[in-house]
């Protein structure tokens, strides 16, 4: 480039800068302190997103996993998760910026937060286990919606025959049709334009979850009397080691209804500042653990009081319920709608990865970065990219097999729950937290975070075995492909 091309790119490059600088001090302000569009979000828009992440088809499992434990251990269990949940994520939004919780650099991804806090191999060892785990939330997705819509047709089955015909389904084909609408879904670019899904997805939650509470509660009048006993499902209806086992599981459950750190700092960076991030995000984070703790009490407690020894792995579809036969079928309708938004809402992280890792790697590649406009009358041209279509609709085809190989509900959950319970919720929210504040080993708060961190690792353990076990036993009477209810 020559003397006078340089100076002009220069004086274009300054003229450029105070011209983004004087629409960011103007009045329309729409860049932020990392030269990205201004961020919009607020405590409620925080809020929607954590709820439709948190109430998920986790919530359905919960009578069961009070059944294993009891009147005194589940209420207890779920209390004392709710609020290690609640305070791990206050740790983990106080390390959305490095440095100045105002003005430091920020981390968009889970991953950077790691990277800038931790740094080195934790960053590695974080990814794979988060991106496992989205895997995972994918797959248990697929199963639960199958099963809803199982249900569905069950109950107008058993409606139409009066009860005799035991209306036995395969569950395959509804497995493909929620992964087509998922292939469909997936071509959404990014997750600033999939809120509108979060809203849908969160009032669907309440829809099944209030239902499933009502039904429980109507159980409860009818047989007038709470079922169910303090130390939960009784010897005999299952043998001792059964017993131990399926109590593990629960804690699966459990933890796996209230997992949402993994997309919580994905969540932080839509919210507006100031005030500073980390204090809405801790807003947030009390109002919808508190709602969804609320909720989860209500839900399990009733269908345990419902059912007692009997509760179904699956509150809606376990068939506790014959009737009123429209009002199951809207709920799991509602469930159906819900977790196709939240498989969304769980994947887009995992895709915005492989999609940034294969542009870094193959930069000139056409096939991986060429977009092509496609114009749709009344709205924005829709961006298509090739590789985003091909290497999306891949991954819901393998995630829709594996779903067809092992549609074990209750047993999926808990393994998920365990395995993403202590390390993303616990650990790694833990470590940065220490890192970020300086805090001496061995000093009192230093002290407390690793003996809470120690005793959720035993938690985990425990809940991945019982799970496991579970797995195991289901696979002894099982055939792939072949699985009917």
């Amino acid at each position: 480039m020559k003397m006078g091309e340089s100076n002009t790119a220069t004086k274009n490059q300054n003229h450029l800068t105070h011209h983004a600088m004087d629409i960011s001090a103007g009045g329309s302000k729409c860049f932020d302190d990392d030269g990205r569009l201004k961020r919009t979000g607020t405590v409620w828009t925080a809020s929607a997103h954590i709820i439709t992440a948190v109430i998920g088809s986790g919530v359905l499992s919960l009578a069961w996993a009070t059944a294993q434990l009891g009147w005194v251990a589940g209420p207890t269990v779920m209390f004392l998760f709710s609020f290690v949940t609640y305070y791990t994520s206050t740790l983990l939004a106080a390390c959305y910026r490095s440095g100045d919780p105002d003005t430091g650099k920020r981390h968009y991804t889970y991953m950077d937060a790691v990277q800038g806090n931790l740094g080195g191999f934790q960053v590695k060892v974080c990814g794979l286990i988060q991106y496992l785990n989205l895997l995972g939330v994918a797959i248990g997705y697929t199963i639960a919606s199958s099963i809803s819509m199982m249900a569905i047709k069950r109950s107008n089955c058993f409606h139409a025959s009066g009860g005799k015909n035991p209306c036995k389904i395969s569950s395959t084909p509804y497995m493909i049709i929620f992964g087509i609408a998922e292939i469909i879904f997936s071509q959404i670019p990014d997750f600033d334009q999939i809120s509108w899904l979060s809203i849908v997805a969160a009032v669907m939650s309440f829809t099944y979850s209030t239902i499933g509470l009502g039904l429980g509660i109507g159980k409860v009048a009818e047989n007038r009397k709470f079922k169910g006993s303090l130390t939960g499902i009784s010897i005999g209806t299952v043998t001792e080691t059964q017993k131990i086992w399926r109590s593990f599981q629960a804690l699966g459950d459990i933890a796996f209804a209230y997992s949402y750190s993994l997309i919580l700092i994905e969540i932080q960076d839509t919210v507006k500042s100031p005030p500073s991030e980390t204090k809405t995000m801790k807003k947030a984070s009390l109002i919808s653990v508190t709602i969804t703790t609320m909720f989860y009490m209500l839900c399990g407690c009733f269908g345990y009081a419902a059912f007692g020894d009997l509760s179904p792995g699956n509150l809606l579809t376990g068939f506790g319920f014959y009737n009123p036969y429209w009002l199951l079928d809207i709920a799991n309708a509602a469930i159906v709608i819900h977790l196709v938004g939240a498989y969304q809402v769980y994947s887009q992280p995992l895709f915005a990865f492989i999609e940034k890792t294969a542009s870094e790697w193959y930069p000139e590649s056409q096939f991986i970065t060429k977009e092509i406009q496609i114009p749709i009358p009344g709205f924005k041209p829709y961006r298509l990219n090739l590789f985003r279509l091909i290497w999306r609709t891949i991954f819901v085809m393998i995630t829709t097999v594996i779903s067809m190989l092992m549609p074990f509900f209750n047993d999926v959950v808990g393994i998920l729950g365990a395995f993403g319970f202590w390390p993303l919720t616990v650990y790694f929210p833990v470590e940065m937290y220490i890192a970020q504040k300086k805090l001496p080993k061995w000093s009192t708060r230093w002290l407390c975070l690793q003996i809470l961190s120690v005793a959720c690792l035993i938690i985990s353990i425990a809940a991945a075995a019982g799970s496991f076990a579970g797995v195991f036993l289901d696979l002894k009477s099982y055939k792939p492909f072949k699985t009917s209810y």
